[in-house]
């Protein structure tokens, strides 16, 4: 079986499989997008997706310079820290905007990155791996600060090669919502 006569297939197969188990309707129930684009987060800095359905919202990546001016945005040479918690403080915003708190929250997934800067080597082999080591030991320090003993969410923690937006970290997430506001 050839490539393109297999991927003919599966599309097929894709396609009848969202119309059995209702997948249509699933979309239909969420909201169109102005423009046929994600609403720009409030500084303006990427695309952002976030939205409540069914009790829950769902929040695209929050990174440090979302919610901030282009004047207070920070580089990656800035230390890690600083970028840890800038990106907390604006994913609190960001949650308690949509009627919830940080202790609603059922799971994140954190994304860090070392800096890309030409002034900064990339490390390699085991000081690479030092280096996220201690990243996530920076962040572990900072992130229980923002929860109630024994309300941090689940989490996954990922490192990767790039965060788009001058950024260190990308948080992304879901919370319950405990408090719909009016628009909501």
């Amino acid at each position: 079986m050839q490539v393109n006569s297999r991927r003919r297939y599966f599309n097929k197969f894709a396609t009848m499989m969202a119309a059995v188990t209702g997948a249509p309707i699933l979309f239909a129930q969420q909201p169109p997008q102005s423009g046929g684009t994600p609403a720009a987060s409030p500084a303006g800095n990427r695309p952002r997706s976030n939205h409540t359905h069914n009790g829950i919202y769902y929040f695209s990546g929050t990174g440090s310079n979302d919610g901030y001016s282009r004047d207070d945005h920070i580089l990656v040479t800035d230390p890690f820290e600083k970028h840890v918690t800038r990106t907390m403080d604006a994913l609190k915003r960001s949650v308690e905007r949509a009627g919830c708190t940080m202790d609603s929250i059922i799971h994140l997934e954190v994304f860090l990155c070392l800096p890309h800067a030409d002034n900064v080597p990339m490390p390699t082999g085991k000081a690479r791996f030092d280096a996220h080591k201690a990243q996530y030991d920076a962040l572990n320090k900072i992130y229980g600060t923002y929860f109630s003993p024994g309300k941090a969410p689940s989490r996954a923690c990922m490192a990767v090669e790039w965060i788009p937006g001058d950024s260190l970290i990308e948080i992304v997430g879901s919370a319950l919502v405990v408090s719909p506001t009016p628009a909501g």
